[in-house]
């Protein structure tokens, strides 16, 4: 009872302070970001060893898959807890935003290290992008508001595939805090049992296992965001960047975009951000710019801790690609009811670009077997995209 008394009063606090963000952000992101992170990284790597591994090189653990199990099933309980059949929710990176039409133009030019699989000779690729929210839940907008993802899914790409279930897509993903939530799958199973019991925020408190640096980014990092096409993404994890070298990308907003939040202080609409995104793409393009960063120091840019930042005095980011969303209209209810059918999972790949480490080494079977789990409860089937896809 104490435990949810405190959980909820964090929780009010940090409900008034998304209120009044917009007005302050700015300023504590330019007293603090920079310097916290800083401040917190170097207490992540003091705290860690190293493991003396080569440049890619993964470190399976002897438990990972009893893990797996765990989080998939704690995963699908709370999903089987919290939405009925036909309403059925994804259990991660839960309400969708948006799902829109958009082209990858990888650029011309690119240095070799850097010209491999979709990125090795210049060419477009048709996409869709969804925006989401973080999850578990689908609460009004500012209620669950401080981080964002995106998953883009380019069609029509060649090659073999490491999943059998699309032959011709690519799918990348990301967040917008440059870290993610939990460093690896042992803490993130913990943290998905806190919050099948809706206690999230205990994850981060519990003075048992405290995952104090974990907060204290996604603090530094999270906002009260104002449309899903003004912030950036990140890739938070590693992915090959052809055979030997491992890489982590973003997608950062390439021009300026309306980021006010209506009637606040007072209460927005519950879909403000799928609101603002209609609004901005009634009138303009969108793009962003799609960057990487080449792993090379296998300690200081690690591939099994999630929640490490690569350091960019390392290994600066280098655009490859920008992700161009023209003007659209995206939000009638059939193209929202094909977000549904839409499955994005890093393991979408071609082998060059194959995902690392251990919560991605998670991800293929987890992101799997709970989209088969989301649509059967829905009663809808899984479909690859082409891109030719028409709604009313």
């Amino acid at each position: 009872m104490r435990l949810r008394w405190l959980h909820d009063l964090f929780q009010r606090v940090l409900y008034a302070e998304r209120r009044i963000d917009p007005w302050i952000r700015p300023l504590m992101d330019g007293l603090l970001q920079r310097p916290g992170t800083a401040i917190v990284q170097a207490i992540v790597n003091a705290r860690r060893r190293n493991d003396g591994l080569a440049l890619a090189e993964e470190k399976i653990g002897p438990d990972e898959e009893a893990i797996l199990a765990r989080i998939t099933e704690r995963m699908r309980a709370h999903m089987a807890q919290d939405f009925p059949p036909g309403r059925m929710e994804r259990g991660g990176n839960t309400k969708t935003h948006g799902v829109v039409r958009g082209e990858l133009v990888v650029h011309a030019g690119l240095p070799g290290h850097l010209a491999h699989g979709v990125f090795r000779e210049p060419q477009r690729f048709r996409c869709w992008v969804r925006f989401g929210g973080p999850g578990p839940h689908t609460p009004p907008d500012i209620d669950d508001v401080g981080v964002l993802s995106i998953g883009v899914k380019l069609m029509g790409v060649p090659g073999a595939k490491l999943m059998a279930d699309e032959a011709h897509t690519q799918d990348f993903t990301g967040i917008s805090c440059p870290t993610f939530t939990t460093p690896n799958i042992t803490e993130n199973a913990i943290l998905q049992q806190w919050s099948r019991d809706e206690l999230p925020l205990w994850y981060f408190l519990d003075p048992r296992r405290p995952h104090l640096c974990d907060l204290l980014m996604q603090g530094l990092w999270s906002r009260t965001q104002g449309n899903p096409l003004g912030t950036g993404y990140y890739s938070c994890v590693p992915y090959l960047l052809g055979e030997g070298t491992a890489m982590q990308y973003a997608f950062l907003p390439a021009g300026p975009v309306d980021m006010a939040v209506p009637r606040l202080p007072r209460r927005p609409s519950d879909n403000y951000l799928r609101e603002n995104m209609a609004k901005t793409l009634a009138r303009t393009d969108a793009s962003f710019t799609m960057t990487v960063q080449v792993q090379n120091d296998a300690h200081r840019m690690p591939i099994e801790h999630a929640g490490v930042l690569w350091p960019e005095r390392l290994s600066p980011r280098v655009p490859v690609a920008t992700l161009h969303i023209p003007r659209q209209r995206f939000d009638s209810p059939a193209q929202l009811a094909f977000a549904d059918r839409l499955s994005f999972n890093p393991w979408h790949a071609i082998p060059e670009h194959r995902p690392l480490g251990n919560q991605n080494r998670a991800r293929r079977r987890l992101y799997e077997e709970l989209s088969r789990f989301r649509q059967a409860q829905n009663g809808v089937t899984h479909v690859e995209p082409t891109g030719d896809e028409a709604f009313d």
